[in-house]
């Protein structure tokens, strides 16, 4: 019987249909004008660019030039690429041009989808970012349909890892910019710590579309971008704990499978603490005492290290070095590494080269990254299963976009076997059936270790003809991907998420010419044998669909079903024909540690025979609804994670925007006064209580204080003396004071000079003090949690005294800045100094805040710079008081636009 929710369905349609439908009209409009354009030349249609930019200017929206412009993309995509957007193609361009995620299956061309969005919104001239899962797809992206653009006028960049200053630059001034999540995320913190604005590369953030939206931001929300520095070398201290772990036995650690962690029971608590003291690492008596956190943070990791890290499943140990392995592409992470010395922890375990910690500079999150931008969408096979996230997190709806041709593709019901032997049994018999009948395979698994494996099982078995597609192999896989739909042909898989190739069945005729001519110069017979290979792949082809198509085999299930839904939809690519079929154990991992006992016992009474799997419907919904439970698990997760990270935030965008607006100053003396002022009044109150009589006066203590920040000897006790006398009055003495040196230092060192000082010491000191509060919120972070023992609620906590912190640094700020200024001396000819640059030997890491993972590879310490406007430069020209964004530049001394009556600079101008 159907229920309501499906009932409703069937008779109503989705809410992804019912979009959908609203879009034919549309699609009506654009297929009614291609006639007209096909009659153009090719300069006419390009000059419909200049023509839209103009009607832009003119008051027309982007809406309304949604028709004709998605028009003048599929014609200039026949005339450049020889491809023509299908009518699904223009729909799903539709979707994310609305700044929503489009879900098109694989082979429905979504890269050529994001060519009429992108062109639409380039044309205002604020700079559209397309963002990839990797540097090769931002450059085969950025050069593939980047003819579209260069056709109709429009600059196209490409943002990848060691670029020049003058490449970023360029990539980032054009209309189009192509580059990874991590290039855009590690640019916006760089950025932010440039002193200078012409060394700044982004020039805002307009418009994004997300390529494999659900890898990016579900997959990696969970791990913050971090810019650090190196700090001192602690090699000898991780060996040390490292030598200790082989000492522990199973009844001295418990092991969580699920969370990844890895704790010391009591009696291995008091066994380390033992080992510790003989290796002369422990102080006092006591594992627990306060001195002993650091060990106990190292002792923890080296656990992790050692009982939940697998060797060639995590990392694998290539030319000296511990290499991480991405969990879901199966590729090697070169130079990433993970955080907070569990990559030491593994290099001792490994007896590699260990290399020295960082300290964190600046970072943040995909998710705070990503919703900077005023428009967001993005484009995956796979995001339905994650709408809500999508929704909760980012206010992304997903369309689910109907495919061009029906798919055709049969997924089979789970072969449920007792155990692994019996499931690699079964596994490699169905490869052995395949081949016979010329049926391409592609089996997925879930690591190295389990490909290789299945790998030796295949070769035991007489099947050798065969290709691995995995992190050892990853700079082939272009090629192997290629050929993985040559009849007969089988392909082992470890995981096949955001590989950016399709598998087209008899192979890619353009690959094959591609390798197989290289060196074959342009002529007659360079034509024919071309024309000879794409015969022979249309052959091969239609073996292949005779044998009936791509046959797709996985191992295990996923702990997410969208990893299983990208390997299954690797088949029946554009109406081909097709199969999926998962096997599975009780002894597979999903099943294992999330799976019910209730199902082995079943198996059991049902008296099933070694070698016999159970196969039913039931079985598919029960592991659907444990994959479910991990993902909303997952998702509780990153939710928590973002409350956490909102509180930083804020307070970062605060930091970043009067960094800014710092730096874009000519003169910061106004604000270097205030600041003076605001610390003289601080003074001032502490030691002369508002409402206290004289005689309660600490008027030794203001002289000694005042002597001590501002560098000034002043008669303070004899003024206190004066009859009548009160605060306002000492506190104006000292402020006339202060200000007067202050004049005199620049008039003796010369103005610009003085200037130049103020804003260096400005925003030296600002980032000093905001890199030691960020180190802060970390140590409170990890210990706020315990909070909840005592019944309040660690986030509330977490709030209430991050705030506090904040308010702290900037009082030391203005102390701090203060005080450097009243006490600094300069040479008379002293020449003007460089300007500040930020620290050397910087390191860019992607840091998984809940395991530790670090998936980003190490940056160059010098950074590409480039500079444009600063980021939200090109808001709307109408001033709103509600939206500072509308503002512009305002005064410090001017009026504040939101109407409070108060000065900007003691508004929302304020440095507090």
């Amino acid at each position: 019987m159907l229920g309501l929710g499906s009932l409703g369905r069937k008779v109503f349609g989705t809410t992804s249909d019912r979009r959908v439908k609203k879009y034919r009209s549309t699609v009506q409009a654009i297929n009614a004008l291609e006639g007209e354009l096909e009659k153009l030349s090719d300069a006419d249609l390009a000059a419909r660019t200049i023509k839209f930019r103009e009607e832009l200017e003119n008051g027309k929206s982007l809406d309304d030039l949604l028709v004709p412009a998605f028009a003048t993309v599929r014609e200039a995509a026949k005339r450049t690429l020889h491809q023509r957007h299908f009518d699904v193609q223009l729909v799903g361009g539709m979707v994310l041009n609305e700044g929503a995620i489009a879900e098109m299956k694989t082979g429905e061309g979504k890269t050529l989808v994001a060519t009429l969005p992108v062109y639409l919104n380039a044309l205002t001239g604020r700079g559209v970012h397309v963002v990839t899962v990797n540097d090769y797809l931002a450059s085969r992206d950025a050069e593939w349909m980047g003819q579209i653009y260069r056709f109709l006028g429009l600059s196209v960049g490409v943002i990848v890892h060691g670029l020049s200053q003058d490449e970023r630059r360029r990539s980032y001034g054009a209309d189009v910019t192509y580059g990874t999540n991590n290039e855009f995320g590690f640019d916006y913190l760089r950025d932010n710590m440039e002193y200078d604005l012409a060394a700044m590369v982004q020039r805002g953030h307009h418009y994004a579309i997300v390529d494999e939206v659900d890898s990016i931001l579900i997959d990696e929300a969970r791990t913050p971008l971090i810019i650090s520095g190196p700090v001192e070398d602690k090699s000898e201290l991780y060996q040390s704990i490292d030598a200790i772990i082989p000492d522990l036995q199973p009844e001295h650690y418990e092991i969580d499978e699920k969370v990844r962690s890895a704790t010391l029971t009591e009696e291995g608590t008091e066994r380390a603490e033992e080992l510790l003291r003989q290796a002369e690492l422990l102080k006092g008596d006591n594992l627990y005492d306060v001195e002993n956190v650091a060990v106990v943070h190292h002792l923890n990791n080296a656990l992790k290290a050692h009982k939940i890290f697998q060797r060639d499943k995590d990392y694998i140990v290539k030319n000296g070095q511990v290499v991480i392995i991405d969990e879901f592409t199966g590729r090697m992470m070169e130079g990433r590494r993970y955080s907070e010395g569990l990559h030491q922890a593994l290099e001792a375990k490994e007896h590699v080269s260990i290399q020295p910690e960082n300290q964190t500079l600046a970072s943040i999150t995909f998710q705070n990254y990503f919703r900077l931008y005023d428009k967001l969408a993005g484009m995956t096979g796979t995001a339905l299963t994650e709408a809500d996230e999508f929704m909760d997190i980012y206010g992304l709806n997903v369309v689910e976009v109907p495919t061009n041709v029906p798919v055709a593709r049969a997924d089979e019901d789970d072969q449920v076997y007792r155990t692994v032997e019996e499931k690699y049994d079964a596994i490699i018999e169905a490869i052995r059936e395949c081949r016979e009948r010329g049926q391409p395979v592609l089996v997925g698994t879930t690591s190295i270790e389990k490909s290789e494996l299945l790998a030796e099982r295949l070769k035991k078995s007489g099947i050798k003809d065969f290709n691995i597609l995995n992190a050892r192999h990853h700079e082939q896989e272009a090629h192997i991907i290629a050929q993985a739909g040559k009849p007969g042909a089988i392909t082992i898989a470890t995981n096949m998420a955001g590989r950016g190739t399709d598998i087209q069945l008899g192979g890619n005729p353009d690959l094959r010419v591609a390798d197989e001519l290289k060196d074959m110069p342009e002529g007659a017979e360079r034509e024919a044998k071309e024309a000879e290979i794409r015969a022979d792949v249309e052959r091969l082809k239609q073996e292949a669909l005779t044998a009936g198509g791509l046959m797709v085999l996985a191992t295990e299930r996923h702990e997410s079903r969208r990893i299983d839904n990208q390997l299954r939809g690797r088949s029946g690519r554009q109406g081909d024909p097709g199969r999926s079929q998962f096997y599975l154990s009780l002894q597979d991992d999903l099943m294992r540690i999330f799976g019910s006992n209730r199902m082995d016992g079943m198996l059991q009474k049902l008296g099933l025979k070694e070698g016999e799997a159970i196969v039913h419907p039931w079985i598919n919904k029960a592991l659907e609804r444990a994959q479910g439970k991990v993902e909303a698990h997952n998702f509780d997760i990153r939710k928590n994670l973002l409350k956490y990270d909102n509180v930083m935030n804020d307070q970062r965008k605060v930091v970043f925007e009067q960094r800014i607006e710092l730096m874009s100053q000519e003169d910061t003396s106004e604000t270097v006064k205030d600041m003076r002022h605001e610390t003289i009044d601080e003074l001032v109150a502490k030691h002369i209580p508002e409402r206290a009589y004289a005689e309660q006066w600490d008027v030794e203590g203001l002289h000694k204080e005042v002597q001590e920040r501002l560098n000034l000897d002043l008669p303070i006790v004899d003024w206190a003396t004066e009859e009548g006398i009160a605060d306002d009055e000492i506190r104006e003495r000292i402020e006339k004071a202060a200000d007067e040196a202050m004049a005199r230092k620049a008039s003796r060192f010369g103005t610009e000079l003085m200037r130049m000082v103020e804003k260096q010491i400005l925003l030296r000191t600002l980032d000093q003090l905001w890199r030691e509060h960020l180190a802060q919120l970390d140590a409170l972070r990890s210990v706020v949690g315990f909070r909840g023992y005592g019944q309040r609620d660690p986030l509330n906590e977490y709030k209430t005294e991050g705030f506090e912190l904040f308010q702290a640094m900037l009082s030391e700020l203005r102390r701090a800045v203060t005080a450097q200024l009243m006490h600094v001396e300069l040479a008379e000819q002293q020449p003007l100094q460089e300007p500040l640059a930020p620290p050397q030997g910087m390191s860019a890491h992607h840091v998984d805040a809940t395991t530790g993972e670090d998936e980003l590879a190490m940056a160059e310490a010098g950074r590409p710079t480039a500079g444009a406007l600063p980021v939200g430069a090109g808001a709307a020209a109408t001033l709103d008081p509600a939206n500072p964004a509308t503002w512009g530049k305002v005064g410090r001394n001017a009026p504040c636009p939101c109407g409070s009556g108060k000065k900007f600079k003691h508004c929302h101008g304020a440095l507090v």
